[in-house]
């Protein structure tokens, strides 16, 4: 996930990234050097810290102050409504939960706060999502809890988000069963 093409669509979705900024499931930090100076405070959550030198590396010339919490994307440990971005990039197949967890970033969004996603899921083409739905189960073993199959934008909506902008494509030089993505932004329902 560290390609050029991972890169330029992180670039790409973390631009008007600005204020208080939560991050969910951090990783190794590849999104790190993609934020723009306009953020005032990063936060992140994660059930495991990895690598936690390279964080580190990576966080050292960020111009805003980054604070890691372990923990669930399903119970986020703050406060109603302090951040202006929610982010999730290529976390959503992962979450156990993935409905709950989206009621939290709803719940922890400020009004008119946007959730910013950059995701993989499941394919439009009946024929993909057919072996999308076959290999899952493997998938979910050896991608240590990532889902294949997972259409994003109904879990957004299941969760009381409301999707202001949705872009389906296929990754390039990616295989279409992982690589049919979900990009765009939501904003607290109603």
């Amino acid at each position: 996930m560290a390609r050029e093409e991972f890169h330029r669509l992180r670039r790409e979705i973390l631009i008007p990234v600005h204020g208080e900024v939560l991050e969910l499931g951090i990783g190794t930090g590849l999104n790190l050097a993609h934020y723009q100076k306009t953020v005032t405070a990063l936060h992140a959550v994660d059930p495991a810290l990895l690598l936690p030198k390279t964080i580190a590396a990576r966080s050292v010339d960020l111009a805003f102050p980054l604070h890691i919490e372990r923990g669930t994307a399903e119970a986020l440990p703050y406060a109603d409504r302090p951040f202006d971005y929610v982010v999730s990039t290529w976390t959503l197949c992962t979450i156990p939960d993935p409905v709950p967890a989206l009621q939290e970033v709803r719940r922890v969004l400020k009004p008119g706060g946007r959730f910013l996603f950059l995701e993989h899921g499941r394919s439009d083409d009946r024929k993909i999502a057919a072996w999308q739905d076959r290999l899952n189960p493997i998938q979910n073993v050896i991608g240590c809890g990532c889902n294949l199959n997972r259409q994003i934008d109904r879990l957004i909506a299941q969760a009381g988000l409301h999707i202001t902008q949705l872009d389906r494509f296929t990754m390039k030089d990616v295989p279409r069963l992982g690589g049919e993505m979900y990009r765009g932004a939501a904003i607290g329902a109603g």
